[in-house]
């Protein structure tokens, strides 16, 4: 494994060092540095493809890519309403068996919550997640995620606590019948 590291991070050292004519569609690699000798405007399909694929290895190695995985036990969420809680841990994802996705509903414990706040430290309450790290596919065939994980509080009823509720919301809050949230939204995505 640390041969193969070794062998990629050379190839790859040795593609940014030459001064070649040809650039690959990646900008990154050189052609030379992978057996080809034309320029990019003359590459086959197999020379992009084993550019593609030494990227993709040496991100692989390098654990360079982060799997984004389902909200779960001890998963810290941020909270974007003005309920007066700033961030929550999750308890309890009361649908599914892996974890929380957008939309769903789970159990949280305030962790830090602002003073005169409508909850306080130590409370736990119902929560919608409203912002997922983890990509969802939608049904026309795009992708939504976010950079964070994000939380609204509910009551036992699954009304808001607060009363705005701050940044993007996914639509598909509407699907799992979460109106009262996206009426409070600053705007949807």
């Amino acid at each position: 494994m640390v041969i193969l590291q070794q062998l990629i991070t050379n190839i790859l050292i040795a593609s940014l060092d030459e001064k070649s004519v040809g650039r690959s569609i990646l900008g990154g690699l050189s052609n030379s540095a992978l057996g080809a000798s034309r320029p990019s405007s003359q590459l086959t399909h197999m020379d992009f493809l084993s550019q593609v694929s030494v990227v993709s290895l040496y991100n692989a190695i390098n654990c360079q890519y982060t799997k984004r995985t389902f909200i779960q036990m001890r998963t810290n969420l941020k909270v974007v309403d003005n309920s007066g809680a700033k961030r929550v841990m999750c308890i309890q994802a009361l649908k599914g068996r892996k974890g929380a996705r957008l939309g769903d509903t789970i159990v949280a414990s305030v962790k830090e919550a602002h003073m005169g706040g409508k909850v306080k430290k130590g409370d736990v309450h119902y929560a919608v997640v409203v912002r997922a790290a983890m990509q969802r596919g939608r049904c026309d065939g795009s992708e939504v995620k976010f950079d964070d994980n994000a939380v609204v509080l509910i009551n036992k009823q699954g009304e808001p606590i607060g009363t705005r509720v701050f940044g993007p919301v996914p639509h598909e809050l509407r699907k799992k019948k979460h109106l009262k949230i996206l009426s409070l939204a600053e705007n949807i995505a």
